[in-house]
């Protein structure tokens, strides 16, 4: 990457913040910050300049999931990296492309960063194509939409059975059990847009 990097970070704790500012500092990546304190704040840096990657605190999406998913829809090129210092429900982290931890190492860090700034999206794609198999993918589609066992069974003629083995499996795979998750994710990988959901 040839440019500087716009980074935004959406985080109220300045020590958080200059410490990771210090670390990229150190790694030899070009970029330019961005601070944000809401949802809306992130919007406008955006907008002025698109942004390549988001630092942000996880408590920031924790009752704010419907805005941060279509936010993330809406923005759609930047990643987007949870600071993580506290506990934090796996559901909400499932909804970021990386997570960092206070224990990280510098060296961590920016590998992860810089592994985040070079990645494909179409690889990314594939990999979570291996993770969940196409049926897993077809109930889960289902489940977002807002369809019981029955009728995702009835649907993809199978049984109530192995629809609810299908979830374990996803349920397993990903980390999230809800209903509510499980339609956050699908509509965060694509799998189903809002439009699906509000039909």
């Amino acid at each position: 990457m040839n440019k500087p990097m716009h980074i935004v970070f959406a985080e109220s704790s300045d020590i958080v913040m200059e410490g990771l500012v210090g670390i990229l500092t150190k790694s030899g990546l070009k970029f330019q910050i961005s601070k944000a304190k809401t949802f809306d704040d992130i919007e406008i840096c955006h907008s002025r300049k698109n942004c390549d990657l988001i630092f942000i605190n996880p408590s920031l999406i924790h009752n704010n999931s419907k805005v941060f998913n279509a936010l993330k829809c809406q923005l759609q090129t930047p990643k987007w990296v949870g600071l993580v210092y506290s506990f934090h429900d796996q559901q909400i982290l499932s909804l970021l492309d990386a997570i960092i931890t206070i224990s990280d190492s510098p060296e961590t860090i920016i590998s992860l960063v810089k592994s985040i700034i070079n990645s494909d999206p179409l690889q990314e794609h594939k990999k979570l194509l291996d993770v969940l198999s196409e049926r897993e993918i077809d109930v889960l589609k289902l489940v977002a939409t807002g369809l019981a066992n029955k009728e995702i069974a009835d649907k993809l003629n199978i049984s109530i059975h192995t629809v609810i083995t299908h979830r374990k499996n996803i349920s397993q795979k990903i980390g999230i059990k809800s209903v509510s998750g499980l339609t956050i994710y699908a509509v965060v990988k694509k799998f189903i847009s809002l439009e699906t959901i509000t039909e």
